[in-house]
């Protein structure tokens, strides 16, 4: 049976529903309603060129004598849902959570039955990083103070007062600028305020665009430039205060494997609107990872790699019989050209005395590495020159892992097969790394590989799995 736990604002009260698919009390003497005509089904999954999905399918409560229609006045939206699975004979301490969301909104799937559509946590994330305009007597009053996660080069701070000549190239505490420049030429009589993140001229600016190199936010005090780091200052301390990420809600050993596991310095500058979500996607994708959210609803960066060892085996007996199929294969490639080091104000007309070198450094917005396997290439006669991967990353040498890493993906056909797996592995997570047997597709002696989609239906047990080996 399923429990669910509903949060509601019923006549400007935020109070607990709770439902179930079977009559059930707590050991708590709560009692949960046995309204739920269809429970839970989650479909999520990752892949390698792409933000990982998840989708749930509606909650459908039966109301065929109307004694549920007052619900329809309550307040669902963005209101928080839980999901347990266990035994009707269990202590509610023994069920095992599987889900944690949000709701969309209440509707009715017909006229005996109202429904709860439900979405994933990382909803809460589509807020903007900021709201905070420059306003003042700026040339630009509407404009968003700028957000500096990391370290990023040749930013344009913003002007915020034309009269002091201050610029803003951050929001709040920031860890330092490392060079002021106009049109491309270092400038000395500036004063600069990491904690506040303002920087004034002491003298005229002068003709040319204003840009810097800094280092941004920092996060429990300390300055952060890891993608982890970064991540979860954004989840935490930004967007929506009412939505935003409490550590509850991060898988606080997950996180921090994944960070030691990738250590690279990363920057990211925002100027406009950007969603809190994304400016997480944009960090994560730059070493191939995800944002997920475990069944549990904690935050985790899963990366989507294969994998050497395997912690779990899907036999062939836990399998549903003839329901192994192959659903998609890769095309190979032979190279991997990653973008790294952005320059974020490129500066192709500069008319000052700079060395030739500089100036081309400064018209390029990107600096780039490639990866190339010329056995692949000549085996399977492929171009060498591919179309670049924009990333956050700052340094040659892990441009250069990321480029090798995802290579020794993309040379090798990639196969995904999918099965109907039997209860046995209901509990398996997005992205573990598995071990598939089965008697079809060369699989007898089991391949290792990361499992990159389940769809679990909690009321019949069933799960379908997707394995990318």
């Amino acid at each position: 049976m399923t429990l669910f736990e509903v949060g509601v604002k019923s006549a400007g009260v935020d109070i607990v529903r709770y439902l179930s698919t079977k009559a059930y009390t707590a050991s708590a003497n709560t009692p949960y309603q046995a309204v739920v005509a269809v429970g839970l089904k989650v479909t999520e999954s990752i892949s390698p060129d792409s933000a990982a999905s998840l989708s749930a399918g509606d909650i459908e409560i039966h109301n065929a004598d109307g004694a549920r229609d007052s619900w329809l006045d309550d307040i669902w939206v963005n209101q928080p849902v839980n999901a347990y699975v266990g035994d009707v004979r269990w202590d509610r301490a023994d069920f095992r959570q599987v889900f944690s969301g949000v709701i969309v909104d209440i509707g009715c799937k017909s006229r005996d039955r109202l429904s709860l559509r439900l979405v994933n946590k990382l909803e809460r994330l589509n807020t903007p990083v900021t709201d905070v305009k420059i306003g003042g007597n700026a040339t630009n009053p509407d404009a968003l103070v700028p957000v500096l996660l990391g370290e990023c080069h040749n930013i344009s701070p913003v002007q915020t007062n034309p009269v002091s000549l201050e610029y803003a190239f951050g929001d709040g505490s920031n860890e330092a600028v490392a060079e002021v420049r106009t049109e491309g030429k270092p400038r000395g009589a500036v004063t600069v305020t990491p904690n506040t993140g303002r920087l004034v001229f002491n003298e005229g600016v002068g003709p040319g665009v204003v840009t810097c190199d800094a280092q941004g936010v920092k996060y429990n005090g300390s300055y952060v430039n890891t993608i982890s780091q970064l991540v979860q200052y954004l989840v935490t301390q930004r967007g929506k205060a009412a939505t935003r990420f409490t550590a509850a809600d991060l898988d606080a050993v997950q996180l921090a494997a994944f960070d030691a596991a990738n250590p690279q310095p990363v920057g990211l500058y925002l100027t406009d609107r950007t969603n809190v979500l994304v400016a997480c996607q944009q960090l994560a994708s730059s070493v191939g990872a995800q944002l997920v959210p475990s069944m549990t609803g904690k935050l985790r960066l899963i990366q989507f790699a294969l994998p050497a060892a395997a912690t779990a085996e899907i036999l062939p007996s836990q399998q549903l019989d003839r329901s192994i199929t192959i659903v998609r294969r890769t095309e190979v490639a032979a190279s991997v050209k990653v973008g790294y080091c952005r320059n974020w104000t490129p500066q192709d007309k500069l008319q000052t005395s700079l060395p030739d070198a500089h100036k081309t450094l400064y018209a390029q917005q990107w600096l780039s590495v490639t990866a190339v396997d010329a056995g692949v290439q000549a085996t399977y006669k492929l171009d060498a020159e591919p179309v670049q991967i924009d990333t956050c990353l700052l340094r040659k040498v892990d441009g250069q892992a990321e480029a090798n890493r995802r290579l020794a993906i993309v040379k090798v056909p990639r196969t995904t097969y999918r099965f109907d797996a039997t209860p046995a592995h209901l509990m398996l997570e997005l992205g573990q790394a598995v071990k598939l047997f089965s008697n079809r597709f060369g699989l007898a002696a089991g391949k290792v590989g990361q499992l990159t989609s389940r769809t679990a239906d909690w009321d019949t047990l069933r799960s379908t799995l997707e394995v990318t080996v």
